[in-house]
């Protein structure tokens, strides 16, 4: 079976949202096809779930919260994985079908995953994602170069735009190609894209546990069409509103409390529903949406759209049925603060940020 859909990334994220979405699509004939998915880490421990992923029967995603204030408890078979691959072990099969299947590449790579430092596409396989992407690429500019879409969903402002750059100019200083950095810079769509979704706990060997709550927006450019129809999938005039409403408030909420985590040296096993329990730190987080982040929309004419999306917000942080630990969340923090909370200072240099100021110096 040809997969028009290679997926980058095995993430319990992806499971729950791009998996699913084409999943649903495909069962009422609205997605061009089956996705393979790919391994690019190397982890012993991620390589057990490429088996699970393709099993007879799909894997389960949970989906809890509520809707309406109505409680949402269900589960759902994901079955649009068809072929689960390794670029350690398969790098020639991986070749093979983004050279000949692919209509859409999908990433999830990790808060680090646009690093090529060190890297060296002499080698075998390349150590980076953008290594990888790009022999990929030539592998399919070779067999003939037709179009296809890229869809990055990791959390990078105009995450199209930043991985197109590092990917040409990789091409040019290290392959030297022209007509091939070429194909990429006309040929290729890079997408600009943003993922919402809290997915809070793996279920082992694959699938997750996720809240109702999902979105998948795209930002149109010519040529571009929807990887699926489905009702999560929005295909806008302009990502930048719903970027930065994500990024600087649930991200940045998450942000915060994984600070107040670590710098408390609080249980390993706290979740951000119990956290938030704690009245002092919940009105803490609540004092600097209010006083520092709505403020910072408002001066960009976005300020009722913020009051809005940090009520929902916290409803979603508050799920009484997801235990989203903050050692999760937790991960790369050094680099989330200066993304979530850096990157709205910078943003709106003019508004009052004391709170968020302290956590940036710390």
């Amino acid at each position: 079976m040809k997969t028009p859909f290679v997926q980058f990334g095995t993430s319990r994220f992806l499971q729950a949202h791009a998996d699913l979405f084409i999943s649903e699509a495909l069962h009422r004939q609205a997605a061009p096809g089956h996705i393979t998915v790919v391994q690019t880490t190397g982890s012993a421990e991620r390589a057990g779930r490429l088996a699970a992923l393709t099993q007879p029967g799909g894997y389960p995603v949970v989906i809890r919260g509520l809707v309406d204030g109505e409680p949402v408890d269900k589960v759902e078979r994901v079955t649009s994985v068809t072929r689960a691959l390794s670029t350690d072990g398969n790098w020639d099969a991986v070749c093979d079908v983004v050279a000949a299947e692919a209509e859409f590449l999908i990433s999830n790579t990790g808060d680090t995953g646009y690093d090529t430092s060190g890297d060296d596409l002499s080698a075998p396989v390349p150590r980076s994602f953008p290594g990888k992407l790009l022999l990929l690429l030539k592998a399919r500019f070779d067999a003939g170069g037709q179009p296809l879409t890229v869809l990055p969903c990791e959390l990078v402002s105009r995450n199209g735009d930043v991985l197109k750059a590092i990917v040409l100019e990789l091409a040019l200083e290290r392959l030297d190609d022209t007509r091939l950095s070429d194909w990429l810079a006309n040929e290729v769509i890079w997408a600009n894209t943003l993922v919402d979704r809290i997915v809070s706990e793996p279920i082992e060997p694959a699938g997750a546990v996720a809240e109702p709550y999902a979105l998948w927006a795209i930002e149109k450019q010519p040529g571009l069409k929807a990887p699926c129809a489905h009702a999560c999938v929005l295909l806008v005039d302009d990502l930048t509103p719903y970027e930065k409403l994500k990024l600087h408030i649930l991200n940045l909420g998450h942000t915060v409390l994984a600070d107040i985590w670590i710098r408390g040296r609080r249980d390993p096993g706290e979740t951000v529903r119990q956290i938030l329990g704690h009245a002092d730190i919940a009105r803490r987080l609540e004092d600097i949406y209010d006083r520092e982040v709505v403020p910072a929309f408002a001066a960009k004419g976005l300020g009722q759209q913020a009051s809005a999306y940090v009520e929902t917000t916290l409803d979603r942080f508050r799920n009484p049925f997801l235990d989203h630990r903050l050692t999760d969340i937790a991960n790369h923090h050094s680099e989330k603060i200066v993304r979530r909370i850096a990157g709205l200072r910078q943003w709106s240099p003019g508004v009052s940020m004391p709170m968020l100021t302290t956590i940036c110096d710390q």
